[in-house]
């Protein structure tokens, strides 16, 4: 047999696992996932957002749900119109939040999702926190071959966007709670990135972030080192962190640990209103944020809060 067929073979045994697991999680999957295909804005490039309703919703009610602005939408749901819907990279939240709801560890929630663009580049000058990023700074990433550019940093519209455009509509058109204890963001690597600056940049308008697996390490910690001066005190927001021990997340536990002096500095006490978590022998890799999703989901959400 040549290394060829075996190739192909393995190729296709992994196509009809996924297919099989697809239909699995189908039969968990509720809710219903509404797209629209290029939501407007003024600050942004226009792109898909996606918006999850739990099962049940019913926009005659006076029912009022909290709201997860999550990141990297195209990643999230089996019912997306995505074309990750089939990899390994989904994270599966509408299989995930039903059944933590069906268990009565979290209240229902909607979820919204735009869409990163395609760019990898684009993506990460959109999420990477524009205010610590200085012209030096800047000139460290370029020694670093990064591709996040000084110029091309665009985080700052991206969450005036999401403040000024995407969560005024969201309000309007579906049965929320508008108020900041029931509006989180959440997102894993870069998007824990832009996570935390919604916190920082926002705290009135975000009550909780959950950010996995963040990149903190661009440029020696600089956007961490910033936070030192630019942090909320304690009192009104929530967060939690998380990261593993291999591949990029083998590098963050340095300055996890600085933004947790942080977090201690302002305030915050470990356990109540802030959670930082270790994943031993956990990666950087979506199916890794799938796994322990229901971790963060449960802190800012649970029926206890």
């Amino acid at each position: 047999m040549t290394k060829l067929t075996i190739a192909l073979l393995f190729i296709g045994a992994t196509i009809i696992a996924l297919i099989i697991t697809k239909k699995v999680l189908n039969h968990e999957r509720s809710g219903s996932v509404v797209h629209y295909s290029n939501f407007p804005s003024e600050f942004v490039v226009q792109r898909p957002v996606e918006v999850w309703l739990p099962q049940g919703y019913d926009p005659s009610s006076s029912e009022r749900y909290p709201v997860i602005y999550m990141h990297d939408g195209q990643f999230l749901f089996l019912g997306s119109r995505s074309w990750y819907t089939w990899t390994p990279w989904n994270w599966n939240v509408d299989v995930t939040i039903p059944r933590m709801i069906r268990e009565k560890k979290i209240r229902s929630a909607i979820v919204v999702a735009p869409w990163m663009l395609p760019k990898d580049d684009r993506r990460r000058n959109e999420y990477m926190p524009q205010k610590p990023i200085t012209r030096e700074v800047g000139r460290l990433l370029e020694a670093d071959k990064s591709d996040i550019k000084y110029e091309r940093l665009n985080s700052d519209n991206y969450l005036k966007f999401l403040v000024e455009e995407l969560k005024p509509y969201i309000d309007k058109t579906y049965k929320t709670s508008p108020e900041k204890d029931n509006t989180f963001t959440m997102g894993s690597s870069m998007g824990g990135m832009i996570s935390a600056y919604a916190i920082s940049e926002y705290p009135d308008i975000f009550g909780g972030a959950a950010c996995m697996s963040t990149h903190w390490s661009d440029a020696n910690g600089a956007v961490v080192k910033w936070y030192q001066n630019h942090w909320p005190e304690a009192g009104d927001n929530r967060l939690y962190f998380d990261y593993g021990t291999e591949s990029y997340d083998a590098a963050y536990e340095p300055y996890q640990q600085l933004m947790d002096e942080t977090m201690r500095s302002k305030g915050y006490t470990e356990g109540h209103d802030w959670v930082t978590r270790k994943f031993q022998g956990a990666s950087h890799r979506p199916s890794a944020w799938r796994d322990r999703l229901h971790i963060p989901l449960e802190f800012l959400l649970g029926t206890d809060k």
